[in-house]
C-alpha cells in the first residue's frame, strides 16, 4: 500500500465526534454530519498550528490529529460553534495534548478511553481560547517572512518549555537565529506582548502552581522560578496576582 493511500486511525469519541490520528488521509464519509473540523499540526515543516473549518472536509495530510464534531453538538455543549474558517498558531499547552493523544502507549481498551478523554479536553480548551481571543492568528506575523515567523514561534516555544533556565532577550534571539530588533517587533506583533512579559507570565504561573500544589518553601519556589531573593519574587508575584505568595498559600495551610 502506497504512502498516499494510508489512512489515519479513527477513534470514535461519541456518536457526534470522531478523531483521526497519525499519518495518511481521512475518509470523508466517516465524518459526522455537518461537521466542524479541527486540524492540528506539530510544526515539522511549518509552525505548529490549528485550523478550524466548517462545512468542508480538509485534505490536510500534514495534520497529526483531526477532530470532527457535529455542529449541533458544539452548540449544545459549548453554546458555540465557529461560523468562519480559523487558522492559528498552536500554543505549547495544546501541543502537549496533541502529542499525548498521538503517542499514547496504553494498550486497549485503556488506550481508546484515554484518547477520547484527551480529545474532549483538547476540543474544550481550543474552543475556550478561540472564544476568549487567546490564540494568535497565522496572519499575525504581518510582514515577517515564513522563516522568520517560524523563528518567532520557536522563541515562544523556548520560553514556554525552558522558562526555568536563565534567559535574556539576546540569548533567545541568538538561539532562534534572529537579531534583537526583529525578535522584539515580531514577538509583539504575533503574541501581543513583549518577550519579557511572556517569560514573566510563565515563571509566575509556574510559581503559583507550585505554591498551590507543593509544600516547598516560598523562597525555594521563587529561586526555582528565576528570582535570586524573596523580596523581588514577592513584589513580582503581588503585581501579577494581587496577593503575596504567602497569603495565597495561607488558606491551604489553615485547612
Amino acid at each position: 500500500m502506497g504512502e498516499r493511500s494510508m489512512q489515519k486511525e479513527r477513534v470514535t469519541v461519541s456518536p457526534e465526534m470522531a478523531a483521526f490520528i497519525g499519518e495518511g488521509m481521512v475518509d470523508p464519509t466517516t465524518f459526522p454530519a455537518d461537521a466542524v473540523v479541527l486540524c492540528f499540526t506539530l510544526g515539522e515543516q511549518t509552525p505548529a498550528q490549528v485550523t478550524v473549518t466548517t462545512g468542508a472536509v480538509p485534505s490536510e495530510e500534514r495534520a497529526v490529529l483531526i477532530l470532527a464534531v457535529e455542529r449541533g453538538a458544539c452548540l449544545r455543549v459549548f453554546d458555540y460553534a465557529p461560523d468562519a474558517n480559523i487558522a492559528c498558531h498552536l500554543p505549547s499547552e495544546l501541543r502537549l495534548i496533541v502529542v499525548a493523544i498521538r503517542d499514547c502507549a496504553l494498550s486497549e481498551p485503556w488506550r481508546s478511553t484515554h484518547r477520547s478523554a484527551k480529545c474532549i479536553e483538547l476540543l474544550s480548551i481550543t474552543f475556550q481560547r478561540i472564544v476568549e481571543d487567546d490564540l494568535v492568528p497565522l496572519a499575525g506575523a504581518g510582514q515577517l517572512s515564513a522563516r522568520d515567523s517560524q523563528r518567532i514561534v520557536a522563541a515562544k516555544r523556548m520560553i514556554d518549555e525552558r522558562w526555568g533556565e536563565k534567559m535574556t532577550l539576546d540569548s533567545i534571539a541568538r538561539a532562534c537565529g534572529l537579531n534583537r530588533a526583529k525578535l522584539t517587533r515580531g514577538f509583539r506583533d504575533m503574541f501581543a506582548c513583549t518577550v519579557a512579559d511572556a517569560l514573566l507570565d510563565r515563571r509566575l504561573g509556574a510559581a503559583r502552581q507550585m505554591l498551590i500544589a507543593t509544600d516547598l518553601p516560598v523562597s525555594s519556589i521563587g529561586y526555582q522560578c528565576g528570582y535570586l531573593n524573596n523580596a523581588s519574587f514577592t513584589r513580582a508575584f503581588s503585581r501579577q496576582f494581587g496577593a503575596t505568595p504567602s497569603s495565597l498559600r495561607a488558606p491551604r495551610l489553615a485547612a
